[in-house]
């Protein structure tokens, strides 16, 4: 992929807007021009844009962003298809004579742009016994197994990760492979040519940041969305209806919660996923992190400036 930058981050770092002001500093042409490519797993999903804060009407309008609503919310995304869509997107990038700009939170699918790795494919049949197993078996008896066929993989996720547990399960059982042998191995961190930037904020502050982002969004529709959502598609993908905010708005809606009960979960999850995702990210020695306090525009883009040009 012909990049020369990539920003990550947790959710709510801000890297969406730092990622908007280099694409739209003048002063860096020449390592541009930029195009966005978004790297968030939720965000494929046409419909679902208030709770996975998709960049606004005018930010698309004044950068190309790719890989946003690709799919509709009933369909199984894989990280397969994603990468086949960044791949075509890369190439029209590229035949444009622009770079990508990739910015993201969904840490597999980044590095499976970044470090490119044999993906595994998918046996539905195998997935559908386990998820039906979970509806008399902790998450943490298919770990105890999955233990037993790839210890190295069930060492990397946390028991009580349902859908990782699964996943896993399923390539193993699916392929007769263990699910750890795909791939040049995620925690192996060859050079790459380009700069990967992250941001890293205090972890109180990110949390209020997260509360505010959950707070505005309810704000400006989440609940209604999320209502025309699960009326338009009565078979929501798994995915889409374990998305943050959308699972918990859905609780509410079948009134399994009130509101102010829905909305503290979701406050409560995003900062618990927030830490995984920061987790998940430290581990890559080649990311250069940025330290910030108060404004990730005005504290990283001149970094990012003076990386890009090679003048530190």
């Amino acid at each position: 992929m012909s990049t020369s930058l990539v920003v990550l981050g947790p959710t709510a770092s801000g890297k969406s807007d730092v990622a908007m002001s280099v694409a739209t500093d003048p002063g860096l042409v020449e390592h541009g021009p930029f195009e966005i490519v978004a790297v968030d797993a939720m965000q494929v999903y046409r419909r679902m844009d208030i709770g996975t804060a998709k960049p606004t009407a005018d930010d698309r309008d004044r950068v190309p962003h790719h890989l946003l609503d690709l799919v509709d919310p009933d369909h199984e995304f894989a990280v397969a298809e994603f990468v086949d869509a960044a791949t075509t997107a890369a190439a029209e990038i590229a035949a444009r004579g622009n770079r990508a700009l990739l910015v993201g939170g969904t840490g597999l699918y980044l590095r499976a742009l970044t470090d490119p790795m044999e993906i595994p494919g998918t046996w539905p049949v195998v997935r559908a016994a386990l998820e039906a197993r979970l509806a008399h078996e902790s998450v943490e008896a298919l770990h105890a197994e999955l233990t037993a066929l790839d210890p190295d993989a069930a060492a990397k996720m946390e028991p009580t990760n349902a859908r990782r547990v699964v996943r896993a399960l399923e390539v193993c059982v699916g392929s007769g492979r263990r699910f750890s042998s795909y791939g040049p191995g995620l925690d192996r961190y060859p050079p790459v040519p380009f700069v990967q930037v992250g941001l890293r904020w205090p972890r109180p502050v990110l949390a209020r940041r997260i509360e505010t982002r959950v707070h505005r969004m309810v704000e400006a529709g989440l609940v209604a969305e999320v209502a025309s959502l699960v009326e338009r598609f009565p078979g929501l993908s798994r995915t889409a209806r374990q998305a943050l905010g959308y699972k918990e708005v859905i609780e509410h809606l079948e009134g399994l919660c009130s509101l102010d009960e829905a909305v503290a979960t979701v406050v409560v999850r995003t900062r618990q996923f927030a830490v995984r995702q920061e987790r998940w990210f430290r581990r890559d020695p080649r990311v250069r992190w940025l330290d910030i306090h108060d404004d990730p525009v005005a504290e990283a883009v001149p970094v990012i400036a003076a990386t890009l040009m090679g003048t530190r």
